[in-house]
């Protein structure tokens, strides 16, 4: 078996994978801010939906299973916010601390830039995720801001932090149409 991830676009049948990863998470972290994790067919939807729009949705494979996946999807709904798409990465926990993770955001930026983004945003459940701070930081994002206590979760309050990358001309020239 191969202990270096590969990462690729997603498939319908990577779903139930991809569902049960975040379904952790939900349960378990403050990544999310969602309560209850959606089922598969919500997730199917998501997918779909982000892959409709023309945004990239992948997912990184390691020791011949699903470890973990990224897409982006749109920042917010109004058209002068047509360059700028949010991040969402989450990795498997047997799968951790093992680059999966770094891969899968380089790929993502990769993929947006050949899409023709030009800002990455991450908006990060909690403050004390250092491990999704440091993943951002070490690829180029910058702190932009903290929204304090701005989430409720597992008893406690929660921030987000929100990083940004500059992607391909950046803010340099108009967006293509």
């Amino acid at each position: 078996m191969s202990s270096v991830p590969s990462i690729r676009p997603s498939r319908s049948e990577d779903v139930a994978r991809i569902s049960a990863i975040y379904a952790h998470h939900v349960r378990h972290g403050v990544a999310s801010f969602e309560l209850d994790p959606p089922g598969e067919a919500e997730m199917a939807r998501r997918r779909q939906e982000i892959l409709d729009s023309g945004l990239p949705y992948l997912v990184a494979e390691l020791d011949g299973a699903v470890a973990g996946f990224a897409c982006a999807g749109p920042y917010r709904a109004r058209p002068a916010y047509c360059s700028t798409v949010e991040s969402t990465v989450y990795v498997a926990d047997w799968a951790a601390r093992r680059g999966v993770g770094r891969m899968l955001l380089e790929a993502l930026i990769s993929a947006c830039e050949a899409v023709g983004k030009r800002q990455l945003v991450a908006v990060i459940g909690d403050s004390a995720n250092d491990a999704s701070i440091g993943l951002h930081a070490s690829v180029g994002f910058s702190h932009a801001g903290t929204l304090k206590d701005v989430g409720y979760k597992h008893g406690r309050w929660l921030d987000s932090v929100l990083m940004q990358l500059e992607l391909g001309a950046g803010a340099k020239t108009p967006p293509a149409d």
